[in-house]
């Protein structure tokens, strides 16, 4: 038995969920990945794989042990990078999880930068709002809005998001233009609500102005914990929306929302990437950090501003 083969077949089947999909991805046999899989166990007297007719499930020990094959992988990869004339492009597969707005308006629309500058680096995005695991899932980093409050994770702060506060022309047409944010908490408007996946429960927003300080969860018929959703249930009149700027750019300039409460301020949310501590940096992560980044403050230097102060 080849070990580092058998590792690199166990590793694969892991972030397939297959053992079909990894012999095809390493370009061998169903049979011979099995076989290298098996010996791996024989070797290691270690169940790493149950196994199923409809699906394959990492035991215990197996998520362990690939967690050190995996950054071993990472490392040999680097190492043969390193010494080769490939140095300046870093390739393989990685595996990123994102929320579906920013994937929708502004890290797919840019991607074709991304893969000109870097051609062999097999980017596997995971486009949801959902809380991932990213040792169960084997994702190298995650980009989220908010505070992480993981600490196992290692957070990068890449962006502060500005937030504004939207509704629909139709919306606004059914129940009026609110004049204060009190309207929200007392009147009867709605806001489409957004469930928090860390929390499971709907967001409430604090506003500034002057020397009024106002937090409003609002009334609302439609919670939501998707951000593409959250926009769509906005657009289609079923409630006021707080939005990250970025995403309102595009609605309000083709008059399907109309900003509320301009001269209040709202603290901007932050944006941050985040991996395992335990996982490999390598050198295909490292410059998917720094392309990010560089998206951030660059190509969309909207999204990036600093918060502005709440002057009096």
């Amino acid at each position: 038995m080849d070990r580092f083969d058998a590792m690199q077949a166990f590793a694969r089947v892991v972030e397939t969920g297959s053992f079909t999909r990894a012999a095809h991805t390493l370009h061998m046999s169903k049979t011979t990945v099995t076989q290298l899989v098996q010996q791996l166990e024989a070797r290691l007297r270690v169940k790493l794989l149950n196994r199923t007719t409809r699906k394959v499930k990492v035991t215990a020990d197996g998520a362990v042990y690939y967690e050190r094959v995996q950054s071993l992988l990472a490392a040999l990869d680097d190492a043969d990078t390193a010494l080769s004339s490939a140095a300046a492009a870093p390739r393989g597969r990685l595996r990123v999880d994102v929320p579906s707005p920013l994937a929708r308006f502004i890290l797919i629309p840019a991607l074709p930068d991304f893969q000109q500058r870097y051609p062999d680096i097999q980017l596997d995005l995971g486009v949801s709002d959902r809380q991932v695991s990213l040792i169960d899932e084997s994702v190298d980093c995650v980009i989220r809005g908010g505070e992480i409050t993981d600490t196992s994770l290692v957070a990068r702060h890449i962006a502060d998001l500005p937030l504004g506060v939207y509704a629909a022309p139709a919306y606004l047409a059914l129940y009026g233009v609110p004049a204060h944010p009190r309207e929200l908490k007392e009147g009867e408007h709605r806001v489409v609500g957004y469930r928090w996946a860390r929390t499971g429960k709907a967001l409430s927003y604090a506003l500034r102005r002057l020397g009024e300080q106002l937090e409003v969860h609002g009334r609302h018929v439609l919670t939501v914990d998707d951000g593409n959703a959250y926009l769509a249930a906005g657009q289609a009149g079923l409630g006021i929306l707080w939005l990250p700027r970025y995403m309102a750019l595009q609605p309000v300039a083709n008059g399907e929302l109309v900003p509320l409460f301009e001269d209040w301020h709202i603290a901007s949310m932050p944006l941050y990437l985040a991996y395992a501590p335990n996982r490999h940096v390598s050198r295909k992560l490292r410059v998917f950090m720094d392309w990010v980044v560089e998206l951030m403050t660059t190509h969309v230097p909207q999204i990036a501003l600093p918060t502005r102060p709440d002057t009096p």
